[in-house]
């Protein structure tokens, strides 16, 4: 139904990305007429280039004491909404939707058909069968109000939207060319509510070492990371690691990357590989003499994939200091004490994270003490509900970015509705 007097619509949520568009849907699929304000061309945007292109859609933690865990302090604040919906109501949504999905290591669910594209179409087939209006190419200027009440929202265009109630879901500051600008920071700030500053949460790290270079592409699916300084062991983490260009990306880099920021403020940060984590020294030595034998007539570079992917050799007999040139059957135990002792101990010097353009998702946001997350609805405005990471929501990667926007989304929409 469209809405009285002076407001064209029930609800009008601006911003299209994952949390826009679930609660436009919910509040499409309650009966209420619903527009969503995009600034874009496209719904979705950054949406579509997550996690690769693949869409990492949650993470199948079904027990919500250990997935509140996730979000740190913030959990106690997520308790209600996470009641509403969590992991398991998200991945019926999708499958009941016609998209099946799967689950990798970490318990990260991501579509079977491993496209971001997937989970988009199901998300605006729901915003259709809503009948949901979308405005793309609609950048909001400012949000109008008096007292306490949101009164409308003025288009770059000149045109002013009207609505019984707002969601704003403009996201945060990360990939900032996919139109994640923070505008909702600032219009927030001038309606009166706390917003701390955006800073990179999930990034990839710039080690010194240009060396690492050689690397660019390689892989590890299980390796442990540990942080020192002052050869004092600051923090620890197994997972999955990238190498990159400049230095180290992947899951258990990223969820590193605050940690390593914050220490960098104190002095030089040592990141340390442990290539082989499931092996001890021992293990790891046998293995190395098995692959010297087996491989006796080869030269040392073509002797070590057993162990370690092809294309990481190179750096590691360099970071060793060894001829990559050597034949397998002359190396010296010296030289294969130092090779042992480099894939366990492969060690590069923080240079610095790499930008907020580079980063999988932004901290920072409204203070949540100034939210009512029984229904997402702002403390300070009466018809205002602030979702996804507009919020001031610290979490790892692994699904669990997603899922808050699953969630508060979901809860926005129902909490418009219930208004």
């Amino acid at each position: 139904m469209k809405s009285e007097g002076a407001h064209e619509w029930d609800v009008a949520v601006v911003g299209g990305g994952p949390a826009g568009m679930m609660a436009a849907g919910r509040a499409a699929e309650l009966g209420l007429c619903v527009v969503l304000i995009e600034k874009n061309a496209e719904l979705g945007k950054k949406l579509l280039i997550t996690g690769g292109g693949r869409c990492n859609v949650t993470n199948a933690e079904f027990d919500t004491r250990v997935l509140l865990a996730k979000f740190k302090d913030a959990g106690k604040f997520l308790a209600s909404p996470f009641s509403q919906w969590a992991a398991e109501q998200s991945i019926g949504f999708f499958n009941s939707r016609g998209m099946p999905t799967k689950i990798e290591a970490e318990k990260r669910v991501f579509p079977a058909s491993d496209s971001a594209r997937s989970v988009w179409n199901v998300l605006v087939a729901y915003l259709k069968a809503g009948k949901v209006e979308v405005m793309t190419k609609s950048a909001v200027s400012r949000i109008l109000s008096e007292g306490n009440t949101v009164t409308g929202l003025e288009i770059k265009s000149g045109r002013v939207i009207r609505a019984k109630s707002y969601i704003l879901a403009t996201g945060g500051t990360s990939h900032p060319e996919t139109g994640s600008t923070g505008d909702g920071y600032a219009w927030l700030r001038t309606l009166g509510h706390t917003v701390s500053d955006a800073k990179a949460a999930l990034v990839p790290v710039a080690v010194k070492d240009a060396r690492v270079k050689r690397a660019a592409g390689v892989a590890l699916k299980n390796a442990k990371l540990t942080l020192f300084q002052n050869d004092v062991k600051q923090a620890s983490r197994a997972g999955k690691i990238l190498f990159t260009h400049v230095g180290l990306s992947g899951p258990a880099i990223l969820n590193m990357s605050r940690d390593v920021g914050e220490l960098l403020k104190y002095g030089a940060v040592i990141i340390e590989l442990d290539l082989l984590p499931d092996m001890g020294y021992e293990k790891v030595n046998a293995a190395l003499l098995a692959a010297l034998a087996k491989h006796a007539n080869k030269k040392i570079r073509n002797a070590l994939s057993p162990l370690i992917p092809p294309a990481l050799v190179p750096l590691v007999l360099e970071i060793a200091e060894i001829d990559a040139e050597t034949p397998s059957n002359s190396l010296k135990r010296e030289a294969r004490v130092r090779l042992m002792k480099t894939l366990k101990h492969l060690r590069f010097e923080a240079k610095g994270l790499l930008g907020m353009d580079k980063a999988v998702i932004t901290a920072g946001g409204v203070a949540l003490t100034e939210v009512d997350f029984r229904t997402m609805r702002s403390l300070k405005y009466d018809n205002l509900y602030l979702v996804g990471d507009i919020l001031d929501i610290d979490r790892p990667s692994g699904g669990y970015s997603l899922q808050l926007c699953w969630t508060t989304g979901f809860v926005a929409g129902s909490g418009v509705a219930t208004k």
